[in-house]
C-alpha cells in the first residue's frame, strides 16, 4: 500500500505552476468545457467580496477561465449577499433551491444543493472566509481536471498557518485534520493517505463524478466526497495541487470537537452502513454554578445522488 501512495504522490501531486494560464485555455478551447466556482457562504461580509472580485477580474474579465461565480448564502444574518453581488457574483439563496425539500444546516447541504444551480462541466468549490486570496486557489485545482481527461476530482494543498501561542509553532492550522480526518484515512482507506489537505475546502470536480455522489450535509462532506469518489472512480482518478497557502478564519476548540464529531460519523456511516442512530456529543462550558453541559446532535443525514432528484433529471433532459 505504501508503495501505491508513493506512486500515487509521484504522479498525481502538482504544482500551480505546473500548469500556466495560457495552457489551460488552450485546453478550455480544445475541449469546450465550462467552468462553475461555487462560494458556500455563511455571514462572511468581511471576506467573500474579495474573493468574488479576485476571480472576476482574473479569471472572468482578464482571462476567461471561469464561466460563472455563484454564491450560496445558507441564512446569512449581514451583509453577505449584497457584498458578495456588489462584486460581480450571481447570490442564490439555499432555500430557493429545490424548495420541495426543506433545507438542513450544514455545508455539504449548501454544495448538494449547488449543482442544480449552476452550470459547468467542472465545478469548483472555494470557502468564503479565506483572507489575503489568489486566484491560484481555482486555476490549480481546475487545471488538471482541464488538461487531464483521466483526472475526476483535485483538492487543493497548502500551508495553513496558525498563529504560535502557548507553546503552539505557527503554521500548524488544520487540528481536525491532524487528530481525526488523518488517523481515520490512514488507519481506513490507506490508499487516501497521500492527501496533504483531505479536509479543505478548496476542491474540483467534474459534474459527471459530484451528481453521483451522495453528500453529507454537515462538515462531514469532504471526507465523504474523498472517501466515494475513491470506490466510485479508482485512486489514479484523484489528485492534489500545491496552491502556497491558505489563511482563513480558525474556530474555538468546542466547534473543531463538534467537527470532528462529524467527521467520525461520516467515516463510521462508510465502514458499516445500517442500524443507524442520531449521535450527540456532550460538551461543558464554565457557567455560574460550574461546569455546564451542552448538547449537539452529529450531523448523519446525507443527501442522495443529485442524479436522482427529480428536478436535476429534468433540467437535463431540457
Amino acid at each position: 500500500m505504501l508503495e501505491e501512495v508513493e506512486h500515487w504522490l509521484s504522479t498525481r501531486s502538482w504544482s500551480v505552476t505546473d500548469r500556466p494560464l495560457h495552457r489551460l485555455m488552450a485546453a478550455k478551447r480544445a475541449t469546450g468545457q465550462s467552468v462553475s466556482v461555487v462560494l458556500p457562504a455563511l455571514d462572511e461580509e468581511r471576506t467573500v467580496g474579495e474573493i468574488v472580485a479576485a476571480i472576476r477580474h482574473d479569471l472572468v474579465e482578464q482571462t476567461p477561465l471561469v464561466d460563472e461565480v455563484v454564491v450560496v448564502d445558507s441564512g446569512s444574518t449581514d451583509r453577505t449577499s449584497e457584498v458578495a453581488a456588489a462584486a460581480g457574483a450571481r447570490v442564490v439563496h439555499r432555500d430557493e433551491i429545490l424548495p420541495r425539500l426543506p433545507a438542513v444546516p450544514g455545508k455539504g447541504e449548501v454544495l448538494w444543493r449547488s449543482l442544480l444551480v449552476t452550470h459547468g462541466d467542472i465545478v469548483c468549490f472555494v470557502d468564503a472566509d479565506l483572507r489575503e486570496f489568489s486566484s491560484d486557489f481555482v486555476t490549480g485545482i481546475v487545471g488538471p481536471l482541464l488538461t487531464d481527461p483521466g483526472v475526476d476530482l483535485v483538492k487543493a494543498m497548502y500551508d495553513r498557518p496558525l498563529a504560535a501561542s502557548a507553546g503552539v509553532p505557527a503554521g500548524q492550522g488544520g487540528r481536525v485534520t491532524e487528530l481525526m480526518a488523518r488517523p481515520l484515512l490512514n488507519m481506513h482507506w490507506p490508499q487516501l493517505a497521500g492527501f496533504v489537505q483531505p479536509l479543505g475546502g478548496e476542491y474540483a470536480a467534474r459534474r459527471s463524478l459530484l451528481e453521483r455522489l451522495p453528500f453529507p450535509v454537515g462538515y462531514g462532506v469532504e471526507l465523504g466526497m474523498l472517501v466515494d469518489a475513491l470506490h466510485l472512480v479508482g485512486l489514479d482518478a484523484l489528485a492534489q495541487v500545491d496552491v502556497g497557502v491558505r489563511k482563513h478564519r480558525h474556530q474555538d476548540g468546542q466547534a473543531l470537537g463538534r467537527m470532528a464529531a462529524a467527521i467520525y460519523r461520516t467515516a463510521q456511516l462508510r465502514l458499516a452502513r445500517g442500524h443507524l442512530v442520531r449521535p450527540a456529543l456532550t460538551q461543558f462550558e464554565r457557567g455560574e454554578e460550574g461546569f455546564e453541559p451542552r448538547t449537539y446532535s452529529v450531523d448523519t443525514e446525507e443527501r442522495p445522488p443529485m442524479v436522482e432528484i427529480e428536478e436535476y433529471a429534468a433540467r437535463r433532459a431540457a
